[in-house]
């Protein structure tokens, strides 16, 4: 029963598949990977937070809990700067590789403008 229901899901996939081509233009893709490249700028940092206060949680967890939870407070500690290095190195690296392809990987800080008036 579940093979009858994939091969009908490829057949009708394969069978779709020229209408959505024909139907995407350039523009549509360039938009939709502008849109998902805006969303995942906005979740890194997210990210980023989640793992810190990951860190910072089995810290307090070691500082202040029972001597039986020590084990589990040091494994919530590993895994915190675990994830914080592991997002620090992609990043480095999807810089040092869009750095020597020519893509400008850099996101800039806010344009502050005249907000703040020079005396």
């Amino acid at each position: 029963m579940k093979t009858n229901i994939k091969i009908s899901a490829l057949t009708i996939g394969a069978l779709a598949l020229p209408l959505v081509s024909f139907a995407a233009s350039l523009d549509n893709l360039s938009e939709l990977v502008t849109s998902v490249g805006l969303i995942v700028n906005k979740i890194i940092p997210i990210m980023f937070a989640i793992a810190l206060l990951g860190f910072f949680y089995g810290l307090v967890m070691y500082i202040f809990g029972k001597e039986d939870n020590k084990d589990q407070a040091k494994k919530t500690m590993i895994w915190g700067v675990v994830a914080l290095f592991v997002m620090a190195a992609v990043w480095g690296l999807v810089a040092f590789i869009g750095d020597a392809v020519g893509v400008d990987t850099t996101t800039g800080g806010p344009d502050v403008g005249n907000l703040i008036p020079i005396p």
